[in-house]
């Protein structure tokens, strides 16, 4: 999912489109990403983790696969969408099983966000670099087939076990929703959601165009690939802070101060170039991830056990789904009005924020 944007400066000048239609390409494969996650949770107490995880493995291979023998920029897109939607089926289904099955619950999600941080820092610089050897598709083609490798292995290695539904109860069992925390933790994570793609979409973007003066014999496409990797690597650093402090103080509360703590990097991130633009993006990088581990645990506190999943997908949906359009209005802000100024109005975008946490923090 994050191989697109950091291939937004290659696709723009092959396929001689503006920032305003890629931001709309990115919006449609990363709406169709929330929009399976509802389902999917559903599906996860009918399934079972493993039957998901395959037909994730499976399907976003193939579609990747699809993406990079594309002929046509529609036929691209199409691939870019079913991608999209097949690997939305990951998060219910893997958050879900994490809750009913790990104890130290914040700890897990924070084990669990550091090697999904990992392969977000590996994405974007694994995208540029075969695009700079062989091409744009090739970093599909590769992406494809590793994951067809990995459902025959998780076929081969992992057993099938009991859905999550019918397992013991574990210290993180939940006997009532908890629906006005759980509501304002939505529209929390629906804002933070379209931060995150006015982020990760035009970062590479951002970095291509105003680092000129630092590392000047580094190509823009590939600082493109380079700088966005550093700041996903900086998100490990936050994954391991959020699990710690949400493992010794009141997540709600911290919740909200995580997000207050990410408004000024945006719009640090906005007006600054080189340097000053990568330290501030590092900074940001680790604000905005130390926030997963912690939001991943407030929903298993706030959800019954039996619809955990289910609350996870409407999360997922929200944030990623309808966060998404953030990435079409900000390809709109970028084209017209320049990509820096992207980034300002996403730290806008969260202030809304502290109202709707500091509401999770009351009803909590």
């Amino acid at each position: 999912m994050l191989a697109l944007p950091s291939l937004i400066p290659i696709l723009r000048d092959e396929f001689n489109i503006g920032l305003d239609t890629l931001g709309l390409v990115v919006t449609i494969s990363a709406f169709m990403f929330g929009l399976g996650a509802i389902p999917s949770g559903w599906a996860e107490r009918k399934l079972g983790g493993r039957a998901l995880l395959l037909l994730y493995l499976f399907g976003s291979g193939l579609s990747a696969i699809l993406v990079s023998i594309s002929g046509s920029f529609i036929i691209m897109v199409a691939g870019l969408g079913m991608m999209g939607f097949f690997c939305s089926i990951y998060h219910p289904a893997g958050l879900t099983l994490i809750s009913h099955r790990v104890n130290a619950l914040t700890r897990g999600m924070a084990i669990h966000g550091i090697f999904g941080t990992t392969g977000s820092a590996i994405g974007p610089i694994m995208a540029t670099a075969l695009a700079a050897l062989i091409s744009w598709r090739a970093s599909y083609a590769v992406l494809g087939l590793f994951n067809l490798l990995l459902g025959l292995a998780t076929i081969a290695a992992i057993p099938s076990r009991k859905h999550s539904s019918e397992e013991a109860p574990s210290e993180n069992h939940v006997e009532k929703t908890n629906r006005p925390a759980l509501i304002y933790f939505y529209l929390t994570s629906m804002l933070m959601g379209m931060a995150y793609y006015g982020f990760t979409t035009f970062m590479p973007t951002h970095f291509a165009e105003n680092t000129n003066q630092f590392l000047p014999f580094i190509s823009g496409n590939m600082k493109a690939g380079i700088f966005p990797t550093m700041v996903f690597l900086a998100g490990i650093v936050g994954q391991i802070i959020g699990g710690r402090l949400g493992s010794r103080f009141n997540r709600p509360k911290l919740f909200m101060i995580l997000v207050a703590v990410n408004i000024p990097f945006f719009i640090l991130m906005g007006i600054s170039t080189d340097l000053m633009l990568v330290l501030f993006s590092l900074c940001l990088g680790i604000a905005f991830f130390s926030i997963q581990p912690i939001s991943n645990t407030l929903i298993a506190e706030f959800t019954h056990s039996d619809n955990r999943g289910l609350g996870y997908g409407i999360s997922f949906f929200l944030s990623f789904g309808i966060g998404s359009f953030a990435a079409g209005f900000g390809g709109y802000i970028a084209e017209n009005m320049g990509v820096a100024s992207v980034f300002p109005i996403m730290g806008f975008l969260l202030i809304p924020g502290l109202f709707t946490s500091y509401m999770i923090i009351k009803k909590s």
